[in-house]
Parts: structure tokens; sequence; C-alpha cells
């Protein structure tokens, strides 16, 4: 489940992965974190929180999005690029394609983690890269 949350005009996003009793596994601003939760939930699809007074040190430590540092957005999978969807400069929205990847003879949309603006693409049209390479960045 895919959340944004604002508090005092800072914007947060939130995944939440799985509640395993009174543990939830949760992702907020790409930052994962375990949080025990009071109480047992009647409608898991519908759960309020009463958030704690005091703010630990570890939640005081996330950045709002606005304030993020750049993301390096990474290949995959092995295999070639068929078309660049943006330039440097371009800003994108939060899974928007950025470019096309063909492996093993599919072609995957790849596409962006979170908004920002495009500030280095590596490869071009027609390059080969393998698992794991840094194709673009976004700030």
């Amino acid at each position: 489940m895919h959340y944004k949350i604002k508090t005092k005009g800072v914007e947060y996003k939130v995944q939440i992965h799985k509640v395993e009793g009174n543990i939830a596994h949760l992702t907020v601003n790409d930052v994962d974190f375990e949080v025990e939760v009071e109480g047992v939930a009647v409608n898991p699809t519908r759960m309020t929180i009463e958030p704690d007074k005091k703010v630990s040190e570890e939640t005081a430590a996330i950045k709002p999005l606005s304030q993020q540092p750049s993301y390096e957005l990474k290949s995959p999978l092995p295999g070639a690029i068929v078309d660049l969807c943006v330039k440097e400069g371009d800003t994108v929205a939060e899974g928007q394609v950025l470019f096309v990847l063909e492996a093993m003879k599919m072609e995957n949309n790849i596409q962006a983690e979170r908004a920002g603006v495009v500030e280095k693409i590596f490869y071009a049209k027609g390059d080969t890269v393998m698992e794991g390479d840094v194709i673009l960045l976004i700030i």
C-alpha cells in the first residue's frame, strides 16, 4: 500500500509492505523501518494510527521528498536501451517511463521511482547495459 502523508506542510512517501502481528514493515521516503503497532486492526485495509508525541532520532532524520538527495536509476536487467524517453534537464513524475530496455527479446518500460529532474544520462539509445548499471541520475 502506498500513501503520501503531509504533516506540518511537509510531504512524506510511505509504503506499507506487510504487517506481521504487531510489527509493520514499511518504507518512509526510501528509508526502511520496522515499527511496533499498538492495538489490533479490525479491518487491516483501514487502520488509524495515533502518532506518538515524541519524535525518535530515526524519524527526525527522514528528509521530506523536496529535500532528498539525487538517486541513481539502475538497470534492473542486462539488455540494450532501445529508447530514451527523457533528456537531461527534463522534469519527471513518479511512474513516468524514462527509457525502454530490451532484455531477452522483450521490451521493458523503466519508470521513475519518484519525481525529480534528470540531471545526467550515462547511456545512449542502442547501448548495452548490465544489471545494476546506473542509467541516469535524478535530483
